[in-house]
Protein backbone atom coordinates (compact mmCIF):
# COMPACT_ATOMS: atom_id res chain seq x y z
CA UNK A 1 0.00 0.00 0.00
CA UNK A 2 1.13 3.52 -0.71
CA UNK A 3 3.29 5.14 1.97
CA UNK A 4 2.02 2.76 4.64
CA UNK A 5 -1.49 4.20 4.44
CA UNK A 6 -4.61 2.12 4.79
CA UNK A 7 -6.42 2.88 1.55
CA UNK A 8 -10.20 2.73 1.39
CA UNK A 9 -12.04 1.24 -1.54
CA UNK A 10 -13.45 3.53 -4.22
CA UNK A 11 -17.08 3.63 -5.35
CA UNK A 12 -17.63 4.87 -8.90
CA UNK A 13 -21.04 5.35 -10.57
CA UNK A 14 -21.26 4.94 -14.34
CA UNK A 15 -24.01 6.46 -16.51
CA UNK A 16 -24.67 4.64 -19.76
CA UNK A 17 -27.51 6.55 -21.38
CA UNK A 18 -28.99 8.05 -24.50
CA UNK A 19 -28.26 11.72 -25.20
CA UNK A 20 -30.65 14.28 -26.62
CA UNK A 21 -29.07 15.63 -29.79
CA UNK A 22 -27.73 19.17 -29.38
CA UNK A 23 -30.11 20.03 -26.51
CA UNK A 24 -28.19 21.12 -23.45
CA UNK A 25 -31.16 21.75 -21.17
CA UNK A 26 -32.85 18.45 -22.02
CA UNK A 27 -29.68 16.53 -21.23
CA UNK A 28 -29.01 18.36 -17.96
CA UNK A 29 -32.61 17.74 -16.88
CA UNK A 30 -32.34 14.04 -17.75
CA UNK A 31 -29.04 13.62 -15.90
CA UNK A 32 -30.42 15.50 -12.90
CA UNK A 33 -33.25 12.97 -12.63
CA UNK A 34 -30.84 10.04 -12.99
CA UNK A 35 -28.51 11.40 -10.33
CA UNK A 36 -31.43 12.08 -7.98
CA UNK A 37 -32.47 8.42 -8.34
CA UNK A 38 -29.19 7.06 -6.95
CA UNK A 39 -29.73 5.59 -3.49
CA UNK A 40 -26.30 4.12 -2.81
CA UNK A 41 -23.19 5.90 -1.58
CA UNK A 42 -20.65 6.85 -4.23
CA UNK A 43 -17.46 8.88 -4.58
CA UNK A 44 -17.45 9.70 -8.29
CA UNK A 45 -20.09 10.14 -11.01
CA UNK A 46 -18.89 9.45 -14.57
CA UNK A 47 -20.88 10.86 -17.51
CA UNK A 48 -20.19 10.18 -21.22
CA UNK A 49 -18.28 12.31 -23.70
CA UNK A 50 -20.13 15.52 -24.73
CA UNK A 51 -22.88 14.54 -22.32
CA UNK A 52 -24.84 17.77 -22.82
CA UNK A 53 -25.05 17.67 -26.63
CA UNK A 54 -23.96 14.36 -28.13
CA UNK A 55 -20.83 14.11 -30.29
CA UNK A 56 -21.46 17.04 -32.59
CA UNK A 57 -19.23 19.25 -34.73
CA UNK A 58 -21.67 22.15 -34.32
CA UNK A 59 -19.34 23.80 -31.84
CA UNK A 60 -19.95 27.41 -32.80
CA UNK A 61 -23.65 27.17 -31.95
CA UNK A 62 -23.32 24.98 -28.86
CA UNK A 63 -20.05 25.95 -27.14
CA UNK A 64 -20.26 27.08 -23.54
CA UNK A 65 -17.88 29.07 -21.36
CA UNK A 66 -16.26 27.74 -18.22
CA UNK A 67 -18.68 29.87 -16.19
CA UNK A 68 -21.62 28.76 -18.32
CA UNK A 69 -24.75 26.76 -17.55
CA UNK A 70 -23.37 23.22 -17.88
CA UNK A 71 -20.26 23.77 -15.77
CA UNK A 72 -22.31 25.55 -13.10
CA UNK A 73 -24.70 22.59 -13.13
CA UNK A 74 -21.78 20.20 -12.53
CA UNK A 75 -20.55 22.32 -9.64
CA UNK A 76 -24.01 22.28 -8.08
CA UNK A 77 -24.30 18.51 -8.43
CA UNK A 78 -20.90 18.06 -6.79
CA UNK A 79 -21.68 20.42 -3.93
CA UNK A 80 -25.18 19.13 -3.23
CA UNK A 81 -24.18 15.47 -3.31
CA UNK A 82 -20.72 15.83 -1.75
CA UNK A 83 -19.47 13.87 -4.74
CA UNK A 84 -16.99 14.28 -7.59
CA UNK A 85 -18.40 14.37 -11.14
CA UNK A 86 -16.77 14.19 -14.58
CA UNK A 87 -17.92 14.44 -18.18
CA UNK A 88 -16.88 16.34 -21.29
CA UNK A 89 -18.44 19.46 -22.80
CA UNK A 90 -17.97 21.71 -25.80
CA UNK A 91 -16.07 24.68 -24.41
CA UNK A 92 -15.24 27.87 -26.28
CA UNK A 93 -12.20 29.91 -25.25
CA UNK A 94 -10.25 32.62 -27.09
CA UNK A 95 -11.74 31.84 -30.51
CA UNK A 96 -11.04 28.12 -30.14
CA UNK A 97 -13.24 25.17 -29.29
CA UNK A 98 -12.33 22.22 -27.09
CA UNK A 99 -13.80 18.84 -26.29
CA UNK A 100 -13.04 19.42 -22.64
CA UNK A 101 -13.36 16.95 -19.80
CA UNK A 102 -14.44 18.72 -16.63
CA UNK A 103 -13.69 17.20 -13.23
CA UNK A 104 -15.60 18.99 -10.47
CA UNK A 105 -15.04 18.50 -6.75
CA UNK A 106 -17.57 19.16 -3.95
CA UNK A 107 -15.55 22.18 -2.80
CA UNK A 108 -15.95 23.79 -6.24
CA UNK A 109 -12.43 23.11 -7.47
CA UNK A 110 -12.28 22.15 -11.13
CA UNK A 111 -9.71 20.20 -13.14
CA UNK A 112 -9.82 20.14 -16.93
CA UNK A 113 -8.44 17.89 -19.63
CA UNK A 114 -8.76 18.80 -23.31
CA UNK A 115 -9.09 15.74 -25.54
CA UNK A 116 -5.69 15.10 -27.08
CA UNK A 117 -6.55 12.82 -29.99
CA UNK A 118 -9.26 14.26 -32.20
CA UNK A 119 -11.29 11.87 -34.31
CA UNK A 120 -10.45 12.78 -37.90
CA UNK A 121 -12.95 10.28 -39.34
CA UNK A 122 -15.65 12.71 -38.18
CA UNK A 123 -13.62 15.87 -38.85
CA UNK A 124 -13.16 16.62 -35.15
CA UNK A 125 -9.64 17.97 -35.75
CA UNK A 126 -11.08 20.63 -38.11
CA UNK A 127 -13.38 22.02 -35.42
CA UNK A 128 -11.69 21.46 -32.07
CA UNK A 129 -8.21 22.19 -30.79
CA UNK A 130 -6.23 19.37 -29.15
CA UNK A 131 -4.97 19.40 -25.60
CA UNK A 132 -1.38 18.68 -24.64
CA UNK A 133 -1.52 18.11 -20.90
CA UNK A 134 -2.71 15.07 -18.98
CA UNK A 135 -4.15 15.41 -15.50
CA UNK A 136 -4.08 13.13 -12.47
CA UNK A 137 -6.62 13.76 -9.73
CA UNK A 138 -6.37 12.49 -6.17
CA UNK A 139 -9.60 11.08 -4.72
CA UNK A 140 -9.47 9.37 -1.31
CA UNK A 141 -5.77 8.71 -1.93
CA UNK A 142 -6.44 7.07 -5.30
CA UNK A 143 -4.67 8.58 -8.32
CA UNK A 144 -7.08 8.82 -11.23
CA UNK A 145 -6.28 9.86 -14.80
CA UNK A 146 -9.15 10.62 -17.21
CA UNK A 147 -9.12 10.50 -21.01
CA UNK A 148 -11.65 11.03 -23.80
CA UNK A 149 -12.77 8.42 -26.36
CA UNK A 150 -10.25 8.27 -29.27
CA UNK A 151 -7.39 8.65 -26.73
CA UNK A 152 -8.00 4.97 -25.98
CA UNK A 153 -6.27 3.95 -29.22
CA UNK A 154 -2.96 5.59 -28.27
CA UNK A 155 -1.09 3.60 -25.60
CA UNK A 156 1.87 5.98 -25.42
CA UNK A 157 -0.37 8.86 -24.33
CA UNK A 158 -2.17 6.67 -21.80
CA UNK A 159 0.92 4.83 -20.51
CA UNK A 160 1.09 4.49 -16.74
CA UNK A 161 4.76 5.36 -16.27
CA UNK A 162 6.07 4.55 -12.78
CA UNK A 163 2.53 3.70 -11.64
CA UNK A 164 1.53 7.35 -11.91
CA UNK A 165 -2.14 6.42 -11.67
CA UNK A 166 -4.36 3.73 -10.16
CA UNK A 167 -7.43 4.19 -12.35
CA UNK A 168 -7.74 5.29 -15.97
CA UNK A 169 -11.18 6.53 -17.07
CA UNK A 170 -12.26 6.78 -20.70
CA UNK A 171 -15.49 8.62 -21.46
CA UNK A 172 -16.79 8.15 -24.97
CA UNK A 173 -19.25 8.27 -27.84
CA UNK A 174 -17.90 5.04 -29.39
CA UNK A 175 -20.00 3.60 -32.25
CA UNK A 176 -21.37 0.07 -32.08
CA UNK A 177 -19.69 -0.93 -35.35
CA UNK A 178 -16.32 -0.73 -33.57
CA UNK A 179 -17.47 -2.24 -30.28
CA UNK A 180 -14.87 -5.01 -30.47
CA UNK A 181 -12.11 -2.38 -30.58
CA UNK A 182 -13.58 -0.57 -27.58
CA UNK A 183 -13.71 -3.63 -25.34
CA UNK A 184 -10.37 -5.02 -26.50
CA UNK A 185 -8.51 -1.76 -25.99
CA UNK A 186 -10.02 -1.11 -22.56
CA UNK A 187 -8.82 -4.55 -21.45
CA UNK A 188 -5.39 -4.01 -23.00
CA UNK A 189 -4.94 -0.68 -21.21
CA UNK A 190 -5.76 -2.36 -17.88
CA UNK A 191 -3.33 -5.24 -18.44
CA UNK A 192 -0.40 -3.19 -19.70
CA UNK A 193 -0.77 -0.47 -17.06
CA UNK A 194 -1.57 -2.69 -14.04
CA UNK A 195 -4.43 -0.39 -13.22
CA UNK A 196 -8.20 -0.34 -13.11
CA UNK A 197 -9.74 0.88 -16.34
CA UNK A 198 -13.25 2.32 -16.61
CA UNK A 199 -14.96 3.01 -19.93
CA UNK A 200 -18.26 4.90 -20.05
CA UNK A 201 -20.04 5.02 -23.40
CA UNK A 202 -23.48 6.18 -24.54
CA UNK A 203 -26.32 4.22 -26.11
CA UNK A 204 -28.90 5.04 -28.78
CA UNK A 205 -28.70 6.77 -32.15
CA UNK A 206 -27.34 10.31 -32.52
CA UNK A 207 -28.28 13.12 -34.90
CA UNK A 208 -25.91 11.77 -37.54
CA UNK A 209 -27.65 8.40 -37.54
CA UNK A 210 -24.77 6.68 -35.75
CA UNK A 211 -25.77 3.86 -33.41
CA UNK A 212 -24.12 3.29 -30.04
CA UNK A 213 -24.64 0.19 -27.90
CA UNK A 214 -22.72 1.18 -24.84
CA UNK A 215 -20.57 -1.70 -23.65
CA UNK A 216 -19.48 0.48 -20.74
CA UNK A 217 -17.13 -1.61 -18.65
CA UNK A 218 -14.78 -1.81 -15.70
CA UNK A 219 -11.64 -3.97 -15.78
CA UNK A 220 -9.36 -4.82 -12.88
CA UNK A 221 -5.53 -4.56 -13.19
CA UNK A 222 -5.32 -8.15 -14.43
CA UNK A 223 -7.76 -7.50 -17.26
CA UNK A 224 -10.74 -9.25 -15.66
CA UNK A 225 -14.22 -7.87 -16.09
CA UNK A 226 -15.70 -6.31 -12.98
CA UNK A 227 -18.76 -5.16 -14.90
CA UNK A 228 -20.06 -4.65 -18.43
CA UNK A 229 -23.46 -4.10 -19.97
CA UNK A 230 -24.61 -3.52 -23.56
CA UNK A 231 -27.56 -2.00 -25.41
CA UNK A 232 -29.67 -0.66 -22.54
CA UNK A 233 -29.40 2.57 -20.59
CA UNK A 234 -28.37 1.95 -17.00
CA UNK A 235 -26.70 3.37 -13.92
CA UNK A 236 -24.26 1.15 -12.07
CA UNK A 237 -22.02 1.71 -9.04
CA UNK A 238 -18.88 -0.42 -8.85
CA UNK A 239 -16.48 -0.82 -5.95
CA UNK A 240 -12.74 -0.87 -6.64
CA UNK A 241 -10.43 -2.61 -4.17
CA UNK A 242 -7.13 -0.88 -3.54
CA UNK A 243 -5.70 -3.96 -1.83
CA UNK A 244 -6.29 -6.11 -4.93
CA UNK A 245 -4.36 -3.68 -7.10
CA UNK A 246 -1.53 -3.16 -4.62
CA UNK A 247 -1.04 -6.87 -4.09
CA UNK A 248 -1.01 -7.60 -7.82
CA UNK A 249 1.52 -4.85 -8.51
CA UNK A 250 3.73 -6.31 -5.80
CA UNK A 251 3.59 -9.89 -7.06
CA UNK A 252 3.84 -8.92 -10.74
CA UNK A 253 5.83 -5.64 -10.89
CA UNK A 254 6.10 -5.40 -14.67
CA UNK A 255 5.95 -1.61 -14.42
CA UNK A 256 9.55 -1.64 -13.11
CA UNK A 257 10.75 -2.96 -16.51
CA UNK A 258 8.85 -0.47 -18.66
CA UNK A 259 10.69 1.58 -21.26
CA UNK A 260 11.45 5.20 -20.43
CA UNK A 261 10.38 7.86 -22.91
CA UNK A 262 9.30 11.46 -23.25
CA UNK A 263 6.24 12.78 -25.04
CA UNK A 264 6.54 15.95 -27.09
CA UNK A 265 2.93 16.97 -27.79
Amino acid sequence: MRSGKIMSDLNVTLFQTELVWEDVEANLTAFQAKIDSISNSTDLLVLPEMFSTGFTMNAEALAQKMDGRAVQWMKQIAADGAVHIIGSLIIGSKDRFYNRLIWTQPDGQIYTYDKRHLFRMMGEEKVYSPGNQRITVDLKGWKIRPFVCYDLRFPVWTRNTNSDYDVAIFIANWPAKRALHWTSLLRARAIENLSYVIGVNRVGTDGNGIYFKGDSAVFDPMGNYIFQKSEAAWIETVELSYDLMAEYRQEFPAWKDADHFQINP
